[in-house]
């Protein structure tokens, strides 16, 4: 691991990206810490611990607690990037003929993303700012008005966009997925301030039995997060090889060689779709008086609701789903066929062409079966051990979610600074 660290800051150029990351998330982080003007964010530092607004609150690195200008973070742009995929399958031709279309039609579904997550940002900012203001009693808002509502809205749209710019920069010029290393920079930021509230809440100032049951809780935590990351470890570089077979010799390749499909081809993207589906409406419900709303509206609360058993089934339900349909987003068997064919190579025992797009995606189907699997029982053993043990720390009753995006994301990053430190070294014609 240290050798790891040591190479890749002897390298000149992961050495760059690696410092421009940092000074980006620095970037990040100082924003969190500045409030948006006309407000009083003391009058949050109670609701913003309760429900999804605790897990909005930690992808965001205590910027909605703050309600600073990334009080929202990336999550109207996780949003509207999982409408924009919804709608390419067949639902708008266009969008359907752009996703065919390579760089260009990629560039066109960015805009048309970018320009969603403008639309669901303005709508959510305007929500957060009166929902808030009346769950503080009317705290939140020092001059309430229409006007300084817009003015929220839109200082709170602006620093979303602003981090949408910052990831893609990051993407660009940094390492790692930029929105991915966002919420784990905000995520990774709770950490030592939950550390410190659970010892203030347990430990400290405890004696006697009390306190060796506080030590053992925490000891027992440790162990499966350990536990729980060694798994996440695992699996995420658990992968099945597929032999192709060449038809005919290329040039400076093998006769044969394999096609690595990882068993959770997803990653850590159903986990923050999913998440992102869950948020929003339960932070509108969260302003609604469930006593007196009518029998389905209680219903549909229920549904968006991590604490209650029927939302927690809702979760399972969005993250195999969104497990399945990002993998095959991921692999897109017809393109992996079409390509096989056009190099000359075949899967033994199966035909060139439709076959191999359907062997592939029988294949793709049953891993993202066992990854779904893996997926559900680290992002909710954590929520269903908080409803039976109420000794366990609220705080950390989502960390599961929590702990498959920073293990899911730390991975990526890592496996990217790598290959960009073997292609270094690389020397020849081609490479300097």
């Amino acid at each position: 691991m240290f050798s790891f660290i040591k190479n890749a800051f002897t390298t000149r150029e992961v050495r760059r990206r690696i410092f421009y990351t940092l000074f980006m998330l620095a970037v990040f982080r100082l924003g969190s810490h500045i409030p948006v003007p006309g407000v009083n964010a003391e009058a949050l530092q109670l609701i913003s611990r309760s429900g999804i607004l605790g897990l909005l609150n930690t992808f965001g690195g205590g910027a909605l607690q703050r309600f600073s200008i990334f009080a929202m973070g990336v999550s109207p742009y996780i949003t509207s990037s999982i409408i924009v995929q919804l709608l390419q399958m067949d639902l708008i031709p266009k969008f359907t003929e752009w996703a065919k279309q390579g760089e260009v039609g990629r560039r066109k579904l960015n805009q048309a993303t970018t320009y969603g997550a403008i639309i669901i940002g303005f709508i959510q900012s305007l929500g957060l700012a009166f929902g808030f203001n009346q769950l503080a009693g009317l705290g939140l808002v020092i001059n309430p008005s229409m006007p300084t509502y817009l003015s929220i809205a839109l200082i709170l749209t602006a620093g979303t966009m602003l981090l949408v710019w910052m990831g893609e920069q990051i993407t660009r010029n940094g390492v790692g997925n930029g929105t991915s290393m966002i919420i784990f920079a905000g995520i990774v930021a709770q950490v030592p301030q939950e550390i410190y509230a659970y010892f203030q809440q347990n430990i400290q100032g405890v004696e006697g039995v009390a306190l060796r049951n506080s030590l053992l809780i925490a000891l027992g935590i440790v162990l499966v997060y350990a536990i729980a990351i060694i798994i996440v470890v695992l699996m995420e570089q658990a992968q099945r090889r597929i032999p192709i077979h060449y038809s005919k010799k290329i040039s400076g390749s093998k006769h044969t060689a394999h096609l690595p499909l990882k068993i959770n081809s997803a990653g850590v993207i159903p986990v923050i779709f999913a998440t992102s589906v869950i948020s929003l409406p339960q932070t509108i419900f969260s302003f609604i008086d469930q006593e007196k709303a009518s029998t389905w509206l209680q219903w549909v609360m229920r549904l968006f609701n991590l604490n209650d058993p029927i939302g927690v089934v809702f979760y399972t339900v969005l993250l195999i789903a969104f497990t399945y349909f990002y993998a095959l987003i991921q692999v897109n068997p017809e393109k992996v066929a079409e390509n096989l064919q056009k190099q000359g190579g075949y899967i033994p025992s199966v035909r060139p062409g439709k076959d191999t797009e359907n062997y592939l995606t029988y294949l793709l189907n049953r891993l993202s079966g066992v990854g779904a699997l893996y997926l559900t029982v680290i992002a909710i053993t954590p929520i269903i051990a908080g409803m039976i043990w109420k000794d366990i720390p609220t705080a950390l009753s989502l960390s599961g979610t929590s702990l498959l995006i920073v293990v899911g994301v730390a991975i990526e990053t890592a496996k990217q600074i790598e290959g960009r430190m073997i292609k270094r070294r690389y020397k020849g014609f081609l490479y300097y």
